[in-house]
């Protein structure tokens, strides 16, 4: 552990770093104000910027090369929602008080009913990140003995709406600490991270972008708590967030490997 967050932050989601910059931003999940919030190493705020439209159930943050960020409003706890988007929140952005956002929408292609019933219930997602013109989004499985199940989705990073597509599979456990809670992908495109409550998983020697197809390093976590974000800080060291609950968590951690 290197800071603990604010308690403005007990709740926070997603977690990203710009390339070129040492803020680390942050938001929280549902529930809570549609804000960015900036954030120091030591777990100090240092800027917050109010996000005009509404945070149906916001669960990541990536960045772009040129430093856009976009929040994935995918949270999907029922596999129901039809109103899934991702939010472009542009740069010049950044430095203001106030933020306008571009919608990107999309639906999963192998999806036909909202819900489905309880055996397929793998609509749900809390992880993605942007990589060469595109989202990769990893789902969150709700389905019983099967929660460590995800699969990997493409869609094109650009306004409109899309269908995702499937491109591939990884099975993380059976056990609820095995759900895949956030993703992040290396600045040189070599490595891939999923987070879950128990493990690390990182990617290698992946076929073109099927990145579950690589070599897989698992990192055990011993550290029960809910971790829900993960980024890159370079491409060797991991920052890690995860919520406060029950006198549990509401930290920012590091990790080198």
């Amino acid at each position: 552990m290197i800071a603990d967050l604010p308690k403005v932050l007990e709740e926070v989601s997603g977690t990203e770093t710009i390339k070129g910059s040492d803020l680390i931003w942050m938001l929280n999940d549902s529930g809570n104000q549609p804000k960015l919030f900036a954030v120091s190493e030591e777990g100090k705020i240092l800027k917050e910027i109010y996000v005009k439209t509404k945070n149906h159930d916001w669960e990541d943050l990536t960045a772009d090369k040129n430093g856009n960020l976009y929040i994935g409003d995918f949270g999907n706890n029922n596999s129901k929602r039809k109103n899934l988007r991702i939010l472009k929140v542009d740069k010049k952005y950044l430095n203001k008080k106030n933020a306008e956002v571009e919608k990107i929408e999309f639906e999963y292609e192998d999806q036909n009913k909202f819900p489905p019933k309880k055996k397929n219930l793998f609509f749900d997602s809390e992880s993605f990140f942007y990589y060469n013109n595109h989202f990769y989004i990893f789902t969150k499985s709700r389905t019983k003995k099967k929660y460590g199940k995800t699969s990997l989705y493409r869609i094109p990073a650009e306004k409109g709406k899309h269908k995702a597509k499937l491109i591939g599979e990884f099975d993380n456990g059976k056990k609820l600490d095995s759900w895949i809670t956030s993703a992040d992908i290396s600045d040189d495109g070599k490595k891939v991270v999923l987070l879950s409550q128990k493990n690390i998983l990182i990617f290698t020697d992946f076929k073109g972008d099927n990145f579950l197809s690589g070599n897989v390093k698992e990192i055990e976590l011993t550290h029960k708590s809910q971790k829900e974000g993960i980024t890159f800080k370079n491409n060797n060291t991991l920052l890690i967030t995860d919520e406060k609950s029950g006198g549990e968590g509401g930290n920012l951690y590091k990790i080198k490997f």
